[in-house]
């Protein structure tokens, strides 16, 4: 595997580490109160990210370009470029990057699964309205509130009714679900059936019997929009059923979908863990430098260094796992084990700085004041550990896979 970045990866990430330290920072205390990123940053990123897009890019996006798939010998750079704008814009604020427009979390499972027609629809949606100047988010409803690490665990309900499917259900904690313009929702036609009965739809905004319920109050992430998603007697059509009715037919396409939609974004996930981690780290180590280098007892430094120097070498072991979760995915090898391991490391090792940082700092990194970006931090790193599986079902994840080798036992 190939450590060094290309240039491009290393443009990508200068440009984001610069536009994080002299635009997004200095705004983020104000957004994390306003529970909110401005539209007007949200339109210069997106009028910045399309400049830098290419033709294949566009392709890519509605599943055309490339039949081929990755391999080691036409390997693909998408995830790994991924995880270094994730981790560059979450050490900038990582709410902004959940705010961003576009697909989001629903993008994966249309492309994994979807029908050229599903494809060229809903990543058009999003298309088209950025070429009016619009903003528009796609999102991704699994989440219940008795259902979400434990997927073969959801309630919610679906029959077919001629041309029509009906879904009941309530979905929770969904990233940008309240202004989606279309939700990829998951339901069971047979509870007894568990993973079996798993399907998936795509559910548009405006859809009769779909609206939106309380948008939460979080502890981090503020300015992050998560919503609950309430599904009665919601009818869809027949053609928004995910790969369609063929798919179904002899595996189960609706959990499948659910799993290989984590395989991709869990390492992303684990990036986003890591730029939190590594700001809480550098302003921990600048502020034992500037304060405690000079003027203070010998063994009272040596000790924060033996602290700074546990954290960075946990957020350096985090990310080699993480970025092989991403080479093997950009290989075309199946990296479910290891896109465990690097969202329970990430996570660990983020939420594990984050509470050095405090230590380190004492009173000046708990007060929430005008220039408190350490306290944020603790607030947004938590969540880390939970969202996209919390991290005790990574670890169920990990030895499920180890102990599927061994068939002795």
């Amino acid at each position: 595997m190939e450590f060094e970045l290309s240039k491009k990866q290393q443009e990508l990430r200068d440009n984001l580490n610069q536009l994080g330290r002299f635009v997004i920072r200095p705004m983020s205390l104000q957004m994390d109160r306003e529970h909110q990123v401005p539209a007007t940053f949200l339109q210069q990123f997106v009028s910045m990210a399309n400049s830098m897009r290419s033709d294949d890019d566009l392709a890519a996006a509605f599943g055309e370009g490339k039949k081929e798939p990755p391999s080691l010998d036409k390997p693909s750079f998408t995830n790994r470029t991924s995880l270094i704008g994730a981790e560059e814009l979450a050490w900038a604020d990582a709410s902004v990057l959940l705010c961003l427009p576009g697909p989001g979390l629903g993008g994966p499972p249309i492309r994994a699964t979807g029908t050229a027609e599903q494809k060229q629809k809903y990543f058009g949606m999003i298309h088209d309205a950025d070429k009016r100047g619009e903003l528009a988010w796609g999102a991704y409803g699994l989440t219940e509130p008795s259902a979400g690490s434990d997927v073969s665990g959801i309630q919610s309900t679906c029959r077919k009714d001629g041309k029509h499917w009906v879904i009941n259900g309530r979905k929770c904690y969904i990233t940008n679900g309240a202004r989606a313009l279309w939700v990829v929702i998951f339901a069971s036609v047979d509870l007894n059936k568990g993973r079996a009965g798993h399907r998936a739809f795509v559910v548009e905004k405006g859809t009769t019997g779909f609206s939106v319920g309380k948008i939460e109050d979080k502890l981090g992430l503020r300015a992050s929009e998560t919503a609950e998603l309430v599904l009665e007697d919601c009818r869809v059509p027949e053609e928004n059923l995910l790969g369609g009715e063929d798919a179904y037919l002899t595996k189960s396409t609706g959990f499948q979908t659910a799993m290989k939609t984590f395989d991709a974004t869990r390492p992303l996930v684990a990036s986003m863990a890591l730029g939190i981690g590594r700001a809480a780290y550098e302003h921990a180590r600048d502020a034992v430098k500037d304060r405690y280098m000079i003027g203070r007892p010998i063994a009272r430094y040596h000790a924060l260094v033996e602290r700074l120097a546990k954290m960075h070498r946990r957020l350096e072991a985090a990310r080699m796992l993480t970025y092989r979760a991403a080479y093997m995915a950009d290989v075309g090898q199946p990296n479910a084990k290891e896109a465990s391991m690097s969202k329970a490391a990430a996570a660990q090792a983020a939420v594990k700085a984050c509470v050095e940082a405090i230590e380190i700092c004492g009173a000046e990194g708990t007060i929430s004041k005008e220039d408190a970006l350490l306290e944020k931090w603790f607030r947004d790193i938590k969540v880390y550990d939970i969202f996209e599986g919390t991290g005790q079902v990574q670890r169920v994840v990990i030895s499920k896979r180890i102990f599927s080798d061994l068939k002795s036992f």
